[in-house]
């Protein structure tokens, strides 16, 4: 199947009422899925955009100093996210882990294709918003960064 055929077959699923997809034809499978996530309720399903889409935002809330910066890596497409490279190995960063900027924080899968997310700053792991194997939404915040 070609993209633009799946690209096509996406359109058309998210117009509908169906909530599931499923398709296994040979070599070929693809699920779709509009379920939401309990944790987030007011999403709504969105496209899959592309990979060079921005995968970060800064936000800065009232308790954090001036001068401090948190930032929201967030997921580039739905699918699956994973948090360490291979069942039974450390996870990619943890709570109070220094990174870089380029460093990659977790990997999202879809359609059996893996994408790392990477940090867009250097700074402090803050808080890491999903758990291994979760389906996540385009845009969802995986990780938080405090800057610095």
């Amino acid at each position: 199947m070609e993209f633009n055929d799946v690209k096509q077959l996406m359109d058309q699923f998210e117009k509908s009422s169906t909530r599931e997809l499923k398709i296994d034809d040979q070599d070929f499978h693809l699920y779709l899925s509009k379920n939401q996530q309990a944790t987030a309720p007011a999403q709504t399903a969105a496209h899959v955009p592309s990979a060079a889409s921005a995968i970060a935002t800064a936000t800065a809330t009232p308790q954090d100093q001036p001068t401090s910066k948190v930032t929201a890596i967030k997921a580039p497409l739905v699918g699956t996210v994973y948090l360490q490279p291979k069942p039974k190995q450390p996870a990619y960063v943890k709570v109070g882990d220094h990174v870089h900027k380029g460093d990659v924080v977790c990997v999202v899968e879809a359609m059996k294709m893996l994408t790392e997310v990477k940090s867009t700053c250097d700074g402090t792991v803050q808080a890491i918003k999903v758990e291994n194997g979760d389906l996540v939404e385009y845009d969802q915040p995986l990780v938080m960064i405090k800057e610095g």
